[in-house]
């Protein structure tokens, strides 16, 4: 019983200090996550398209996603994603896992930054299930990449996520069809103190934590430039 009640006080002392922990984490890959899509802005001509960024109803980043040994070669990522709401402003974030078969173009234990462009309601509608399979429960493609080009084929247009990948600081769309995305209830548990539905979340109704501020803010001048740049054209 005494070796039990150690035991249980030891873990209780140490709590508080794990969940720090794992806040410091999350809150590095939202820094990371940040800065992906700063450098996406930072880059018109050779990243996502500002007619795609002006159609823009999501915007799912995965920092570092890693081929290695996770799942018998596969691949496994921890991504933020912030969806616009119905009054017009970006959703604080939700937290989501993706995991999927390898890359051809990698090499193990590489990795990559992917950025997913959700393009119509449906993007936001998948983002709220447990688990969606891309390209089987949401429709995918690879996004076109440039300034000032357009998704016109029947397969970009019907696209539910444009997908992007970044290496060494250059964008180029990626194929990445029969990858899973998962929620992360555990990293929604430790920033909002518990686990807050991904509905009431992207719906607008939760405060951006602060550590997610410049995130959700760095989405919405993505946002903000494609709609100017569409209004010029016009």
């Amino acid at each position: 019983m005494k070796a039990f009640l150690a035991a249980t006080l030891i873990a209780a002392s140490l709590s508080p200090a794990m969940q720090a922990q794992d806040t410091a984490k999350i809150d590095a890959r939202i820094d990371a996550a940040h800065a992906v899509l700063h450098e996406l802005l930072n880059t018109p001509d050779k990243s996502v398209p500002l007619d795609i960024a002006a159609r823009a109803t999501c915007v799912l980043v995965v920092p570092s996603f890693k081929k290695g040994a996770f799942v018998f070669g596969g691949e496994y990522g921890q991504g933020v994603a912030s969806c616009r709401t119905p009054g017009g402003r970006w959703s604080a974030p939700v937290f989501v896992q993706l995991e999927g078969a390898s890359f051809g173009f990698q090499i193990g234990g590489q990795s990559t930054d992917l950025v997913l462009i959700g393009m119509n309601h449906h993007a936001i509608d998948d983002l709220l299930k447990e688990k969606v399979k891309l390209g089987g429960d949401a429709a995918v493609a690879a996004g076109p990449v440039g300034r000032n080009s357009q998704a016109s084929t029947t397969e970009l247009a019907n696209a539910e996520f444009l997908t992007y990948s970044r290496s060494r600081g250059l964008f180029a769309g990626i194929d990445i069809n029969g990858d899973v995305v998962h929620q992360n209830t555990a990293d929604t548990d430790a920033v909002y103190g518990h686990d807050i539905p991904y509905a009431r979340i992207l719906s607008g109704a939760v405060a951006t934590p602060p550590a997610a501020v410049h995130f959700v803010a760095t989405v919405n001048e993505l946002f903000r430039r494609g709609v100017a740049h569409r209004a010029a054209d016009r």
